[in-house]
C-alpha cells in the first residue's frame, strides 16, 4: 500500500521555478542535455528562445547597460539556493499567541525571507526596511560565499559564537562597497516576490550607497516601477553626516512598487483651506468652492476653445477679453462649457473695469466632471518633520535605553504605513531594529480602527545592555511596553525563532544511507528528539503556505492531540493514530491532512487509513513527514 505523499520540508529552488516559467512560455525552447557528471538533465535551448523573443541578445563582451560588481553572480546564486530550516515558535515570549495576527521572527533575515516565499507570496502591501548604512564603520550581514552549495544545504548553526553573523565593513576594506551590495541585494530579490500586486517598499538610507542602491532597485524591481527618492529632512535629530564642506541633516528614502499601474498611494486631506470659502445651493454635496478663470493665456492655443460666451446681461465676450485683450482660449470646450452652465459649474461677474469675467467653480469635495470625491494633496516629496533624536528619547522613556541613537520616529513610519489606502493589510520589516514598524502599525490601527498586521524580523544581534542582551530582546520588549499602552486593537505578537530543520539528515537524503549499507528501515523516528509536537506543526505549515498567524486548535481526540488550524483546512496529529481518530479527522474534511509516517503502525492500518479517506473525504491531501 502506498504511503501518502511526504512533505519536502524545505525551500524551494527559485531557479527551477523560473525554469518552470519559461517552459510554460516557450515549451519549444525546452530540450535536454548532459551536464559536467553524464547525467541526462533538462536545459532551456538559447537559440531557440531567441527566435521567440525576435529580440536582440546581448552576450559575451558586448557593451550593454548593467550595473554590476564582483560577486554579483555568487549574491544571485545566494538568492536562488534552498535552505532546510524552520521557524521555531516561542510562547513564552510571545503576547496574545493564540489571537494574535502580529509575528516576531528571531534570524538571519535572508534566510527567513526564503522561509517566507511559500506562505507570504505576493500577501505583503508594505515592506519598510531601515538596513545597516555603509558609512564606513558599519556591521552588515556577513554571507559566506566561500561555502559550497552543499555546505550552505547541511549547515545547522547560523551564528558565530557571538549569536550574530555581522562583520564590520570599514571604509578601508577594499570591498567596501561590493560587500555592502552582496548583503543587500539577494534580501531584496526575495522580498519582491513577497509583494501583493500593488504593494511598495521603502527603503531607508543615506547618501553613501543611495544611487548604487537605486540601480540595484531598478533591476530587481523594474526602473518603470520607481515611484519616489523621499527626502527625510531629519528635524533637530541625531547629528550631521561627515562631510567636511556641507552640514548634511537628511536621508533618503527610496520607494519602488510591484507594480505601479496598481499603486495607491493615499493622499493627506485637504481639509477647508482659505482657498474654498464660497458656498452655494450645491454645498452639502460639493462642499466650498474658490473661482478660477475660465479664460487664460497659459495653456496653449487652440481654435477649437476660442467661442464666444453669451453673458447675463446678454452680451458676448471671449477668451481674450477675459486675458486682458492678449491671445487666449476657454479651459473647456464648448459643450462642457454648456453642461457646466446648466449644472452651476459656472459663475460670471463683472470686475472693476466693467469687463465680465467667466469663472469656474472648483469644489472642495467634487471634481469637473461633477464626481464627488475626498479630494487629497499628494504626499509630499521631502518630509521636514519627525527626528531620531525625537524617537531615542521615546525609547530612553519607556524604559529601553539609549542603544539606538539613530532609531526612526514613530511618526515617520506611521506615516508611510498610512499611505496605504488599506487598513487591512500586512506590512514588513526585516531590519526590526527597535521594532519601530511595529509600534506604528498597533498605533495607527488604534487611532483609526485599522486590522493591519506586522511581522518584523530581526538577527539576534549582542548588545551592552545586560537586560536586553540582544537587539530582539530590545525590540520585542518594545512592542510589549507600547501595546500596553496603547490598550486596544491588536497589540499581541508571535515570536518565531529560526533554527535547522525539525527533520533529521535521514529525512532529505535516504539514499545516502542505503547507498551505505544502513537498514533504512532502522531509522523508525526522523525528527530530532528536541522538538515539539508545534514546532512541527509551523513547519508543516511553512511548506503547505499557511500564513503563520492563522487560527490554531488543539484539540484531543481519543487521548491523541489533533490540531486543527484555520478551522478545518488543515487538520494534523503527530502521534501513532488508529482508525477511530483518523475517521474522526476525515470526517472533518480538511483540505489538508498530515500525519507522521510513524503514525501507521502497520500497512494495515495504512490501508484503513485509505479508505476512511476516500469514504468521507477523498479530496483532502493527504501529506506525512
Amino acid at each position: 500500500m502506498t504511503k501518502p505523499d511526504n512533505l519536502k520540508l524545505r525551500t524551494s529552488d527559485r531557479t527551477e521555478r523560473n525554469f518552470a516559467a519559461l517552459s510554460k512560455l516557450f515549451p519549444n525552447a525546452v530540450t535536454e542535455t548532459v551536464d559536467a557528471n553524464g547525467a541526462v538533465i533538462r536545459a532551456i535551448d538559447a537559440d531557440v528562445l531567441r527566435q521567440e523573443i525576435n529580440t536582440h541578445v546581448v552576450e559575451g563582451k558586448e557593451e550593454r547597460y548593467q550595473f554590476t560588481w564582483p560577486d554579483k553572480k555568487k549574491s544571485v546564486l545566494l538568492a536562488n539556493a534552498p535552505i532546510a530550516a524552520t521557524l521555531r515558535p516561542c510562547r513564552k515570549e510571545s503576547v496574545n499567541f493564540d489571537t494574535t495576527e502580529n509575528l516576531y521572527i528571531e534570524g538571519d533575515n535572508l534566510d527567513v525571507l526564503k522561509l517566507l516565499q511559500e506562505t507570504y507570496l505576493n500577501r505583503i502591501k508594505m515592506i519598510y526596511i531601515d538596513p545597516p548604512y555603509n558609512t564606513g564603520n558599519d556591521f552588515i550581514y556577513d554571507d559566506d560565499f566561500a561555502e559550497d552549495s552543499g555546505e550552505f544545504l547541511s549547515r545547522d548553526g547560523q551564528y558565530d559564537e557571538d549569536g550574530n553573523r555581522m562583520v564590520r565593513n570599514l571604509d578601508s576594506n577594499g570591498r567596501f562597497h561590493t560587500d555592502w551590495l552582496n548583503m543587500i541585494y539577494p534580501r531584496l530579490r526575495l522580498a519582491r516576490d513577497l509583494l501583493k500586486d500593488d504593494g511598495v517598499i521603502f527603503i531607508s538610507i543615506d547618501d553613501n550607497e543611495v544611487y548604487n542602491l537605486r540601480k540595484m532597485c531598478n533591476e530587481i524591481f523594474g526602473g518603470t516601477n520607481f515611484v519616489a527618492d523621499l527626502v527625510w529632512a531629519n528635524k533637530e535629530g541625531g547629528g550631521s553626516s561627515d562631510s567636511k564642506l556641507f552640514r548634511i541633516k537628511h536621508e533618503h528614502i527610496l520607494c519602488f512598487s510591484k507594480n505601479i499601474e496598481n499603486v495607491d498611494i493615499k493622499g493627506l486631506p485637504v481639509g477647508n483651506e482659505e482657498r474654498y470659502k464660497s458656498s452655494d445651493a450645491y454645498v452639502s454635496a460639493r462642499g466650498k468652492y474658490y473661482l478660477q478663470k475660465m479664460g487664460m493665456g497659459t495653456i496653449q492655443y487652440s481654435k477649437s476653445l476660442d467661442y464666444p460666451i453669451t453673458t447675463p446681461d446678454g452680451t458676448t465676450v471671449m477668451p481674450a477679453d477675459n486675458n486682458n485683450g492678449r491671445k487666449a482660449c476657454w479651459r473647456w470646450s464648448k459643450p462642457k462649457f454648456e453642461w457646466g452652465l446648466e449644472n452651476g459649474f459656472i459663475e460670471m461677474k463683472k470686475d472693476n473695469n466693467g469687463i465680465w469675467i467667466v469663472y469656474s467653480k472648483q469644489y472642495l469635495n467634487c471634481d469637473n466632471e461633477g464626481n464627488i470625491i475626498t479630494r487629497t494633496q499628494c504626499p509630499m516629496g521631502i518630509i521636514d518633520e519627525y527626528s531620531s533624536t525625537q524617537a531615542a528619547k521615546l525609547l530612553e522613556n519607556m524604559g529601553l535605553g539609549s542603544i539606538f541613537s539613530y532609531a526612526k520616529p514613530v511618526e515617520l513610519i506611521r506615516y508611510l504605513c498610512e499611505r496605504m489606502a488599506n487598513s487591512n493589510d500586512t506590512f514588513l520589516d526585516f531590519f526590526s531594529g527597535s521594532a519601530t514598524t511595529a509600534h506604528a502599525v498597533m498605533q495607527l490601527n488604534a487611532e483609526d480602527g485599522g486590522k493591519r498586521k506586522f511581522i518584523m524580523v530581526q538577527l539576534p544581534e549582542t548588545t551592552d545592555n545586560k537586560e536586553y542582551p540582544t537587539i530582539c530582546e530590545i525590540g520585542k520588549e518594545r512592542i510589549r511596553r507600547a501595546g500596553a499602552k496603547i490598550g486596544k486593537g491588536d497589540i499581541g505578537f508571535r515570536v518565531l525563532k529560526l533554527d535547522s530543520s525539525n527533520m533529521k539528515d535521514v529525512y532529505y537524503t535516504p539514499q545516502e544511507y542505503t547507498k551505505a549499507g544502513l537498514d533504512f528501515d532502522g531509522f523508525v523516528d526522523n525528527i530530532k528528539s528536541d522538538r515539539t509536537a508545534e514546532d512541527l506543526l509551523f513547519q508543516v505549515m511553512l511548506d503547505l503556505g499557511i500564513p503563520l498567524s492563522s487560527n490554531i486548535e488543539v484539540k484531543h481526540l481519543d487521548g491523541k492531540q489533533v490540531y486543527y488550524v484555520n478551522g478545518c483546512y488543515l487538520i494534523a496529529c503527530f502521534e501513532s493514530v488508529d482508525d477511530k481518530t483518523v475517521t474522526t479527522i476525515a470526517q472533518g474534511k480538511p483540505y489538508y491532512a498530515v500525519f507522521r509516517d510513524s503514525s501507521f503502525a502497520s500497512d494495515s492500518i495504512l490501508v484503513n487509513f485509505e479508505q476512511i479517506f476516500k469514504t468521507y473525504s477523498p479530496t483532502t491531501i493527504r501529506k506525512v513527514l
